[in-house]
């Protein structure tokens, strides 16, 4: 790493890159590895921030999938298959899906249907009240605190739209290294 991107990204201390795998950070790109390790941080604290928002709401002991499937099940107020979901949530693991979708379906939150020969699921009106506490929740604990640190929210919509270019590189290096 040049010693200029060096001092920018550690406030002149010269401690290198904020990184899990110093190794990985060694090579071509070490920006990348900063990347890395900031999804790591930020996927384990959308997951605890998920599960315990989810109790707050109302609903304890849905993992992060579940949550996700259900909010996803939620959207547009219209029925999703399970292809629907796996393909929106970029999940390769069918029967993750399929589980989490009848723990939901267990509790009430969600409802299963047919279309033609698909299977469909359906919000029903107390997962719908569930997401609705869910908003409240994230308005007040989350949403209101963020925006209050004054960032700019395209830069935000940016940084959402690289992240999701990005982990199609992600995608196709994955299907490159199972191919070897």
């Amino acid at each position: 790493m040049s010693d200029a991107l060096e001092q920018k990204n550690t406030g002149g201390l010269g401690v290198g890159p904020v990184v899990s795998s110093s190794h990985l950070a060694s090579g071509e790109l070490p920006a990348l590895s900063e990347v890395e390790f900031a999804v790591t941080m930020m996927v384990n604290a959308y997951h605890r921030w998920m599960v315990r928002c989810m109790a707050a709401a109302g609903q304890e002991g849905l993992s992060p999938l579940e949550t996700l499937v259900l909010h996803s099940v939620n959207h547009r107020e219209r029925s999703k298959t399970l292809a629907d979901l796996c393909l929106v949530l970029n999940i390769e693991d069918t029967h993750t899906v399929s589980y989490a979708l009848k723990k939901l379906e267990k509790a009430g939150l969600v409802q299963s249907g047919k279309r033609g020969k698909e299977k469909i699921a359906e919000i029903t009106e107390e997962g719908c009240a569930l997401c609705d506490a869910y908003k409240q929740l994230r308005d007040a604990l989350l949403v209101k605190p963020v925006k209050e640190l004054g960032l700019d929210e395209a830069e935000l919509s940016r940084l959402a739209s690289v992240l999701r270019s990005v982990s199609g590189h992600y995608d196709q290096a994955a299907r490159s290294a199972a191919a070897m």
